[in-house]
């Protein structure tokens, strides 16, 4: 069985690091097998989540394909640039809609037994980790399993060449061993679903 992986920023800034990190990560996934999809927000223009306009509209239609994407991978990457300690509004905003249960279907059905792979970078030295700590918590409490190692690295800036390539082999190592250990984890995951 194909083990199939959504790779997604918490940024949809053009030219975001986060952006390029995940891909590196997802390299690494796709050498131990995994089919990999990456997401790109512009395909899904997401309004605030309100409980009223849920109650009275229900799901918007980017929610509901965004949900349908989710469920149709076994696991996730996540590479999580930090704002002001902590996770982006977009990607919390995307978590909340998605976590709300659609007519007959389970609770958490987005987010139970998925494996999920952690990165982030930022122009500081600690390279976001205190926005992956928040991002881990939400996502286990949402019956997610959050591989133990995790990846923030500082000073983006200097990461990536201009055409988006990591530019110390170290470094990248780093990231597609994320994916690699994301990847690893799902093939031998006893609740894989979907």
């Amino acid at each position: 069985m194909t083990i199939k992986i959504l790779a997604l920023s918490g940024s949809q800034r053009t030219g975001s690091w986060n952006s390029l990190l995940v891909r590196a990560a997802a390299a690494g996934a796709a050498a131990e097998g995994a089919d990999i999809t990456v997401l790109d927000w512009a395909d899904y223009a997401l309004p605030l989540y309100d409980p009223d306009r849920e109650k009275a509209e229900g799901f918007p239609d980017a929610v509901l394909r965004l949900k349908a994407l989710m469920k149709a991978h076994h696991g996730f990457l996540i590479a999580a640039p930090e704002y002001n300690g902590s996770l982006t509004p977009l990607l919390k905003n995307a978590i909340d809609w998605a976590s709300r249960p659609a007519a007959g279907e389970a609770s958490m059905a987005c987010y139970k037994h998925k494996v999920i792979g952690l990165l982030s970078t930022s122009p500081g030295v600690f390279g976001g980790v205190t926005g992956l700590i928040h991002l881990r918590a939400i996502l286990s409490r949402l019956g997610s399993f959050v591989i133990p190692e995790q990846y923030p690295v500082g000073e983006a800036g200097k990461l990536f060449d201009e055409t988006g390539a990591m530019r110390d082999p170290k470094l990248k190592a780093i990231a597609e061993s994320i994916g690699a250990r994301t990847a690893t984890v799902l093939k031998h995951w006893p609740d894989r679903v979907p």
